[in-house]
This record gives C-alpha cells, sequence and structure tokens, in this order.
C-alpha cells in the first residue's frame, strides 16, 4: 500500500486499521447512480481488493448521475468504465469484474465466502433477497441500498436496521419478504422522504422508446418483470446514499467510531 497516498485517511483511522481496509476484498452489486459512488469512496479510502458487479453498458440518460457516465464512455461496460477509474486511483486496488446481472439465475457464479463486506446496490427485489439471504447465511456482513430514485432531499437519508425505516416502499416489501425467510436484521440506507410523482410529460418524445420508458430500463439480459414507471433521479441523493454506505462499510471492517477520537 502507498502509505503516502492515504496519509491524510491515516491520520483519521490509523495505521492499523488502514492495514484492515488494505487486507479486506468487498463485492458491489449495481455500479449505477448509487454503486459507483460506493466503489469510489471505498477505493478512495485504500481498500485492497474490490469485486464490481453490473452488466450495464453506460447510456445518455445516465450523464446527470452517475459516476462513469460521460460522453467519452457512452456504449462502454460500466464494469471496464470503473476498473479504468479505479486502477487511476490506486493502482495497487485488485479488480475483479463480474459483467452479470445478478439474479437468482446468477448467483452461483459468486462465492460470498471470499468477501469481508457485501454491498447491495441493485434495484430488483429477488436479485436484493437473494444477495442477502446468501450473506445471512454464510454471517457476512451485508449492506443494502433501498429506493433513492424519485427524492430530492439527501438530508433524509438516513442509516438503519430495516426494522426500523418507514415512508420507503421499497423497505416495506423488503421488510415483509425478509420476515418470511426469518432474517430479523439488516443494515440498510433509505430516505424517510416521501416520493416525488415523475413528471413523464415533460420528457422530450426522442428519450423515450415505443413503450414510454426510457433506454436504460431496456438493456439486453433484463428478462424481470419490468418497472410500472422509471424513476426520475439527480446527482445528489443516489451520490450521498453511496458515500453514506461506502462510510458504514469502512467503519464496520475497522471496527472504528466517532467515539475513538476521544478515547485517551
Amino acid at each position: 500500500m502507498n502509505t503516502n497516498q492515504f496519509a491524510r485517511t491515516c491520520l483519521t483511522f490509523g495505521k492499523d486499521n488502514m492495514e484492515k481496509l488494505y487486507n479486506s476484498r468487498v463485492i458491489v452489486f449495481g455500479i449505477g447512480g448509487v454503486g459507483s459512488y460506493v466503489v469510489e469512496a471505498l477505493v478512495r479510502s485504500g481498500i485492497g481488493a474490490i469485486d464490481i458487479v453490473d452488466d450495464d453498458k453506460i447510456c445518455l440518460s445516465n450523464l446527470n448521475r452517475q459516476l462513469y457516465a460521460l460522453y467519452s464512455t457512452i456504449g462502454k461496460d460500466k464494469v471496464d468504465v470503473a476498473e479504468e477509474r479505479i486502477h487511476d486511483i490506486n493502482p495497487d486496488c485488485k479488480v475483479t469484474k463480474w459483467k452479470t446481472f445478478y439474479m437468482p439465475d446468477t448467483a452461483d457464479q459468486f462465492d460470498f465466502s471470499k468477501y469481508d463486506y457485501i454491498v447491495d446496490c441493485i434495484d430488483t427485489v429477488t436479485g436484493k433477497l437473494e444477495i442477502i439471504t446468501r450473506a445471512k447465511s454464510l454471517k457476512k456482513p451485508v449492506i443494502s441500498c433501498m429506493g433513492a430514485g424519485n427524492k430530492v432531499d439527501p438530508s433524509k437519508l438516513k442509516v438503519a436496521d430495516i426494522t426500523r425505516t418507514s415512508v420507503c416502499p421499497l423497505a416495506r416489501v423488503m421488510r415483509n419478504e425478509l420476515k418470511k425467510r426469518n432474517i430479523k436484521r439488516l443494515k440498510v440506507v433509505f430516505s424517510t422522504e416521501t416520493a416525488i410523482e415523475p413528471k413523464c410529460d415533460e420528457i422530450d418524445d426522442e428519450f423515450k422508446d415505443a413503450s414510454g420508458t426510457t433506454p436504460e430500463r431496456q438493456q439486453p439480459g433484463r428478462t424481470g418483470t419490468p418497472k410500472k414507471q422509471t424513476p426520475g433521479s439527480n446527482a445528489f441523493v443516489p451520490s450521498a446514499a453511496g458515500m453514506m454506505i461506502a462510510a458504514e462499510v469502512v467503519k464496520d471492517l475497522t471496527q472504528f467510531h466517532v467515539t475513538d477520537l476521544f478515547k485517551e
């Protein structure tokens, strides 16, 4: 590990904790609006190995919020762009790419026992439940992002156990499904903001296809039940959620708490 590169982080967490991060391997499922910022913060914090899972290519409508989306990267696989950026930040970080849409029928590709932390940033309930169930069966730490679409106030984001969530429709569905599976605890990032109604009539026609949905929801391989409505999004709520998730991962891996600053 290049200690000079992470000197300012070391001043906060200490050398022992930096070694813990360097020796940790994290997997991030979904590297879009939320997940791309999770990866960014973890790599800049000194994580030693990271797996990135996403089957999407970057498209025009990603430009408003996703870290890897630039005019120069449109049409490229997200995991390829992410790998290049990760190595530009920290050449020593070990990157494993998975051009995979995670669902129960692709889940056996992954050996969760290899990971020190599992991050769920995908938006399909079936996939999320599969990730969480497998992580819990191995007693692996896992954190899951709830709904970040149709929200405009990042100050309404919170970290809590799934049992203490409110307002978020996705969190409600996940609570019920996890209860059926006898999973009683799950750390999540969620928003207490009431979702706004997307202003679909204000989107230019050329941004829609014949079904009225945006191109990014029509990627190849998306065979699950289509969403009734493409959510609105922005540059600040998904990114804030991603940063909050990364902070929790770092704190959990190092067992660092703010109260540590006041210990003699």
